[in-house]
């Protein structure tokens, strides 16, 4: 057995192979050079350079390396030292690009936290992980969140400080960014096997797990993102996802500077504006979760010239239906589109095409499974691997996967002896490394026995004139155990019920088992920050629609 939990530089218990770790070194997946290195090599060479935007907010190179390095004085003037948690509950601000970079140059850990979140998650999140400071933007969307946190005090002993960003308070950060920089040579050494970011998930299915990265492991990805995506400084790249999701933060606090491209932020998604700010800053790559690339799509459908700047964009983080794909890129020809597949534990574990006659596959699949990423499809039951073309469980080891849970107890059961971690989804492999994902195995349907891939009816209906949006989930039925139940936002001014949905599906050809038995319109679906739909939500709902008769 090559893994072990070992103790990472800072104090945290990790997963680590020295194997691997010398494998994935020689190759180059693993690199020594940090976020920080990458700051300083940009800012010698452009430091004028805008590399966030954010409204009428211009954030340059050089004011974001100064800022970070007065923050990162700051940090260490109290007493924060390698190894501590620092959380921000924070929009998609510029502000957040120098909280990561200032982190990175102190070595401590990252804990963003979604806006949305409040008493019950945040109490538990900056207890479970220990958090010693965290940001919040004072007043927000009619949540005052300096409030709350202070609210939460007597259960959180670890927490000393609370920075509020762009409102009043005892302490304001920028009061503090008006403090000395740090010299270079007071800052910490950097070791890249240490944690850098303790990211929750969702907590569709429970209490949220803490995911730990490493330098290694999140810039892995990065890296090979940067390369696959072919970003250069010419990039202008719009991302409305929030910078307290994975996607968000990558594209916010790392790519500017690895890739050297600009980012524009929202802090409040609103697809007009969303259109209006590809169109007025030129942006050229753009990606996130299924409702921005539909509703995007819903507003330029009158005008698609207003993307005309745009040459990829990559969809995941929810079920994405071939028949959006396939819209998008008849809507914008000279772009790419394509679905992508990841999680927090592993932040691109496929990756897309780069050229227009492989549109198809972007459409089809789930994106091209490109080494260093190895990934089994297995038998859930037997563990063995499938062949081509059969579903099962997904499985993958690769440098860019994380280095385990905070809670060691969550490792449990998730991991192989060799390495290999359990995505969680149902898959199968086509076109010898493109992949197909078939749905989650805790979503799956059992009528009457026979196992029910909710994905495949609903990737079917998204071809339906009359659907906007659809989840279905399992719904219990005293004749046949389960039966599927589709929430479905339907299409303006256009309606649907359970007999068009019948006739439909029979037209598409699909078996009648996995025909959904119930029918409830919503005018929207509960999701998470990052935009995928919570499932565990809709499960409840139809189970109180089946008791109550």
């Amino acid at each position: 057995m090559s893994w072990t939990t070992r103790t990472d530089p800072s104090g945290w218990q990790t997963r680590w192979s020295d194997l691997f770790a010398a494998k994935w070194r020689a190759e180059g997946h693993w690199t020594e050079p940090t976020l920080r290195d990458f700051a300083a090599q940009r800012c010698a060479e452009d430091p004028d350079k805008v590399m966030l935007i954010e409204g009428d907010n211009r954030l340059t190179r050089g004011a974001c390396l100064d800022q970070a390095l007065r923050l990162a004085a700051w940090f260490m003037a109290r007493g924060l030292k390698p190894g501590d948690v620092i959380s921000f509950q924070l929009p998609n601000w510029n502000e957040v690009s120098v909280i990561a970079l200032a982190a990175r140059m102190a070595g401590l850990v990252i804990n963003p936290i979604p806006p949305i979140y409040r008493e019950s998650e945040l109490a538990y999140i900056l207890a479970d992980c220990g958090s010693k400071l965290i940001f919040v933007p004072g007043l927000f969307r009619k949540c005052d969140h300096t409030a709350m946190i202070e609210g939460l005090r007597g259960q959180l002993p670890a927490l000393k400080d609370v920075v509020v960003v762009r409102n009043e308070g005892p302490l304001r950060f920028e009061d503090i960014i008006t403090g000395a920089p740090a010299a270079t040579s007071d800052l910490p050494a950097i070791d890249p096997a240490s944690v850098i970011i303790a990211m929750y998930t969702s907590g569709t299915t429970g209490r949220p797990k803490c995911v730990l990265h490493s330098h290694y492991t999140y810039g892995h990805r990065v890296n090979a993102m940067a390369v696959a995506y072919g970003m250069s400084e010419a990039d202008v790249t719009f991302m409305p996802s929030p910078v307290t999701h994975i996607t968000g933060a990558i594209w916010a606090f790392d790519m500017p500077w690895v890739a050297g491209n600009t980012s524009v932020l929202m802090d409040v998604w609103s697809p007009e504006e969303g259109i209006a700010c590809i169109e007025a800053n030129s942006c050229t790559v753009s990606g996130g979760a299924t409702p921005f690339l539909q509703q995007m799509l819903d507003i330029a459908e009158v005008a698609p010239q207003r993307l005309r700047s745009m040459r990829l964009f990559f969809c995941g983080g929810t079920t994405v239906s071939p028949e959006l794909i396939n819209r998008a890129a008849a809507m914008v020809p000279q772009a790419l589109f394509y679905r992508a597949y990841g999680s927090t534990e592993c932040l691109t574990a496929t990756l897309g095409h780069s050229d227009r006659k492989d549109a198809w596959l972007g459409a089809e699949t789930d994106g091209r499974i490109v080494y260093p990423v190895e990934m089994r499809i297995v038998d859930a039951a037997t563990m063995a691997e499938l062949p081509e073309g059969e579903e099962g469980e997904i499985y993958l080891r690769a440098p860019g996967l994380f280095v385990g849970y905070l809670d060691q107890a969550d490792n449990l059961g998730n991991f192989e002896p060799d390495g290999f971690f359990k995505m969680g989804d149902l898959g199968r492999r086509v076109h010898t490394d493109y992949l197909v994902i078939t749905g989650r195995s805790k979503d799956i349907i059992i009528r009457s026995g026979e196992n029910i891939s909710p994905k495949e009816v609903e990737d079917a209906l998204y071809g339906h004139p009359a659907v906007a949006e659809v989840a279905i989930v399992a719904m219990p039925s005293k004749k046949t155990g389960e039966m599927g139940c589709a929430f479905i936002i339907p299409r303006a001014g256009q309606s649907i019920d359970l007999p068009d949905i019948v006739r439909f599906l029979d037209e598409v050809g699909l078996a009648r088992q996995k025909f959904p038995e119930h029918l409830v319109l919503v005018d929207d679906l509960p999701r998470v920050p990052s935009g995928k739909v919570r499932k565990d939500v809709l499960r409840a709902q139809a189970k109180d629609i089946a008791e109550a008769g």
